[in-house]
């Protein structure tokens, strides 16, 4: 079971931003700018590790939820954009990357993480799923 199954399954605490049956969205716990999330589908074990494993429908639909949550942090944060990174190479688990944009250099991995107390970073996972349309 990876870590973002036992995420989505409660056992490992996080700072959700939005859920539905399939798909799970929350803050970054390393973040490169404050609103940085991450999207995974709920998937059964094993789970897929390469984006291009899945499915088209849960493929697209990781899409189309990634959309919501990016407006929502566009919103939230007041950023130009929200930038879409699709690595994976750090948890064996699809996950979408959604990082708040002022710059291009904003979406750079290299950059230092950011290490921000649990009170703020409760109050902006707040922040985005209230700018959130229902999903």
């Amino acid at each position: 079971m990876t870590l973002f199954t036992r995420i989505i399954k409660g056992e490992i605490p996080s700072y959700k931003v939005a859920e539905d049956d399939r798909y799970y969205a929350f803050l970054d716990i390393n973040p490169l700018q404050k609103g940085h999330t991450l999207v995974v589908p709920k998937l059964p074990e094993p789970e897929a590790d390469y984006i291009f494993d899945l499915d088209d429908e849960t493929l697209g639909g990781l899409m189309t939820f990634a959309k919501v949550v990016a407006k929502g942090i566009q919103a939230a944060t007041g950023c130009k954009r929200v930038g879409v990174a699709v690595l994976g190479m750090e948890v064996n688990h699809v996950h979408v990357h959604l990082v708040p944009l002022n710059q291009e250099g904003d979406l750079n991995f290299a950059n230092p993480k950011l290490s921000l107390p649990t009170e703020e970073m409760v109050e902006i996972a707040n922040s985005i799923a209230q700018a959130i349309d229902p999903v």
